[in-house]
């Protein structure tokens, strides 16, 4: 992208997901059916692409890989977050705790830096398990910041949980 083409934008919009279902063991689908790709592919039909940039990751298979991968793939370069600049996190209210405890760990970023944009849901409490995720996540994830090390634990963690399901049926 040229420099004239960056400056006409107000700002940028990264749309992160991969699948869900990922980390049941499901299939990728096709490309450009990622959930990443159907959101950019909303956010460019309600006519977003002329007034911010818009950018996708489509490889990641779970909140953490979101981003993981976005830090990673350079979606978030040139910016810096802070109280007055945060990093806005658009999500379901009852899954953004969860990605704040992660964008601490990946991003380094916390508090203020953060704004959380919870999405209409007609269930607010969401899935009952989303609060054993983030418990599970505080404490798999204990002192490790890489994401080389956050990815294996969390892949430890999935297969752990695979192989007690598996188990109890």
């Amino acid at each position: 992208m040229s420099y004239a083409q960056e400056t006409r934008f107000a700002g940028r919009i990264v749309l992160s997901g991969g699948w869900a279902g990922a980390s049941a063991g499901a299939e990728p689908p096709p490309e450009g059916c990622r959930e990443g790709d159907l959101m950019l592919g909303l956010a460019r039909a309600a006519g977003l692409g002329g007034q911010v940039e818009l950018r996708a990751e489509t490889r990641s298979r779970s909140t953490l890989e979101n981003l993981v991968y976005t830090a990673g793939d350079g979606l978030l370069a040139g910016y810096s977050f802070g109280a007055r600049r945060p990093l806005g996190l658009v999500s379901h209210a009852w899954h953004l705790p969860r990605i704040r405890f992660l964008a601490g760990k990946v991003l380094g970023l916390r508090g203020a830096a953060l704004l959380d944009v919870p999405v209409p849901d007609a269930s607010a409490a969401g899935p009952g398990g989303e609060r054993l995720a983030y418990l599970a996540a505080r404490v798999v994830l204990i002192g490790a910041r890489d994401p080389v090390r956050l990815l294996r634990r969390e892949r430890r963690l999935v297969a752990s949980l695979r192989l007690v399901s598996k188990r109890t049926g």
